[in-house]
């Protein structure tokens, strides 16, 4: 019984082995951190304009999109081979956004592009996160930032959204 018990322990460690020492853990604690803050400063513009897509939903896509490119990485898969990733990813939040877009009965009445267009922009900066490149993440975040509360329309800055023009009225 005590031999099972030892093979049975050595399996649990070796199931918990891919973080093996500190460089590995620090590794996936900044990317992922990194991703998490990204991805909850954009969404929390988003949430305080009334975007169905706030808070939560951009932080979890972020830590999402950086994990779908941080495990294959960490498994040993060449940088070059991970165009399948991207493209999963990129298809994925395609449907995403795809449900925060909604036309209205009138032709050109259409709500939650900027929303469909930052859940989008979340991801991509979560890949730059999971990849390893903060920076680019970092400044991608700031880029969107700047063009989801700076270059808003001067009704929307003032917070005079009327339920016909709130991009998230459902």
């Amino acid at each position: 019984m005590q031999a099972w018990w030892n093979q049975s322990w050595l399996t649990i460690q070796r199931e918990f082995s891919d973080l093996n020492n500190a460089e590995d853990v620090t590794i996936v604690v900044v990317r992922l951190l990194v991703a998490t803050v990204l991805g909850g400063l954009l969404g929390y513009e988003r949430e305080s304009v009334g975007a169905s897509a706030g808070l939560r939903t951009h932080m979890l896509v972020s830590v999402g999109s950086a994990l779908f490119v941080l495990i294959p990485l960490q498994g040993g898969m060449k940088i070059e081979d991970l165009s399948r990733v991207l493209q999963g990813v990129t298809a994925g939040i395609g449907f995403l956004g795809a449900g925060a877009i909604l036309k209205q009965k009138e032709s050109n009445d259409i709500k939650g592009l900027t929303t469909a267009a930052s859940v989008w922009m979340t991801a991509a900066i979560g890949v730059a996160a999971g990849m390893g490149l903060e920076a680019t993440a970092i400044l991608s975040a700031l880029f969107g930032l700047v063009i989801l509360s700076i270059l808003r329309t001067p009704a929307k800055k003032a917070g005079e959204y009327g339920k016909a023009d709130r991009d998230t009225e459902r």
